[in-house]
Formats: C-alpha cells, sequence, structure tokens
C-alpha cells in the first residue's frame, strides 16, 4: 500500500474516488448539508490516518489536482458573460454589497479575536478568511499571520457556506437572487460560489463577480488600515 501511495496517482484516485461518493450520497439522500468536498476531505484525512500515509505522499497527487483550480475559476467567467446584461443593471447594489461585506468581515472576525484574546499572529491568519485563497495566503503573510492556518479556515469557510446558504436563504426569505449571489460570494468564495451555481445561474454568476470584488476590497481595506495604522 506504502509502496502505491508513494505515486502521485495514489492522490488523484482517491480524491476523485471520495469526491465522486460524496457526490453520489448527496443525491440518495437529497440533502443540501451532504457536501461532497467535506466528504472528500473527511475520507481523504482518515485513509492517510489509517493507513499511515505521509501526507507528502498523498500530496504528490494533490498538487496536479490542484493545478485545475485556476481553470475552474475562470470558467466562472463564462456564466458572468451569459449574465452581463443583469449584472451592469445591478452594478452598484453588487459592489455596495462587496463592500459592506469585506467590512463586515474584517471587522467582525477583529471584534472576536480581540474578545476571545487571540494574539496578533492568529488574528491576521484568520482575517482574510472569507475571500479566496490566493488572496487570502497574501493578505495573511502581509500581515504576518500563517498562511497554512488561514488556508485551513478559508476552505471551512467556504464548506459552511455551501452547507447553510441555501438554508438561510430560505430562513430569511431572501427572494431577490442578485442578493443571495452577492451574499455567498462575499462570505463563502469560490466553494460557495460552486453551490450558486447549483442554485441558479444568475446567482452563480452574481456569486463570481462578488468572489472576485470582496478579495480586492479586502486587500484594499486591509493595505489602507496597514497605511494609517
Amino acid at each position: 500500500m506504502n509502496n502505491f501511495a508513494a505515486e502521485p496517482l495514489f492522490g488523484i484516485i482517491i480524491s476523485i474516488a471520495f469526491y465522486l461518493f460524496g457526490v453520489f450520497l448527496r443525491e440518495k439522500i437529497k440533502s443540501d448539508f451532504i457536501n461532497p468536498l467535506l466528504l472528500t476531505i473527511i475520507g481523504i484525512v482518515l485513509t492517510l490516518i489509517l493507513f499511515k500515509i505521509p501526507f507528502d505522499d498523498y500530496n504528490q497527487g494533490g498538487q496536479i489536482i490542484n493545478l485545475f483550480l485556476g481553470p475552474a475559476t475562470a470558467s466562472i467567467a463564462y456564466s458572468v458573460f451569459k449574465q452581463i446584461r443583469i449584472l451592469k443593471k445591478w452594478a452598484i447594489p453588487i459592489i455596495a454589497g462587496c463592500i459592506g461585506g469585506s467590512l463586515a468581515s474584517i471587522g467582525s472576525v477583529y471584534f472576536l479575536c480581540r474578545v476571545f484574546g487571540f494574539n496578533d499572529a492568529l488574528t491576521s491568519s484568520i482575517i482574510p478568511k472569507s475571500v479566496t485563497t490566493p488572496i487570502a495566503i497574501e493578505i495573511s503573510a502581509q500581515l504576518g499571520g500563517m498562511p497554512s492556518i488561514t488556508v485551513s479556515l478559508v476552505i471551512l469557510t467556504g464548506i459552511l457556506g455551501a452547507l447553510f446558504s441555501p438554508f438561510l436563504i430560505h430562513f430569511f426569505h431572501i427572494s431577490e437572487r442578485i442578493a443571495a449571489g452577492t451574499a455567498i460570494g462575499v462570505s463563502s468564495h469560490g466553494i460557495g460560489t460552486s453551490k450558486a451555481i447549483e442554485l441558479g445561474e444568475i446567482e452563480g454568476a452574481v456569486s463570481g463577480i462578488a468572489m472576485g470584488l470582496s478579495g480586492l476590497f479586502t486587500s484594499i481595506f486591509i493595505s489602507l488600515v496597514q497605511f494609517f495604522g
């Protein structure tokens, strides 16, 4: 087993296998709370622990899968292009929502970190949790945080957004699809956007735009705080 685990193919196979199992389980149970990505992470972690496989061995294949992250994110542009007329019409509300959401995310994280007595390094690692991974890593490093913690929290935030966004939209009676897409994109970046695409083409397109804008605004706000601080 360990010999095969050292091959890049191992990481690719178990990642795809667990994800497909998660998709099958979600379709079988018909529940939004069955998230294939979360099940994949749990399955991979348990496999590595059970068979005592080093993470570096698995990650040889995992890094190959990561190569598709960029093209997958860029493909959202197609949904954006198809809804360009609607996006132009609602540009100001979307931008306002992204600014407000970014400020709310930064402010709430900073406030709670101070309430719970977290040190500066941990606070800096948590602040960019709601933006997409590449931007979050840069912000964390710029603030003196720990990128490894930031990545973990970004993934957790995205998964929670994907799990609970349909429930929250229904609970708060949010009927405006533009508002739903903006909220998902601002709060839970790419993973949440994948759920927004499932909810509807408009939600997915708006979420993709909101994901990019919130990353931009968060970077600007952090830079301004550092400059004037």
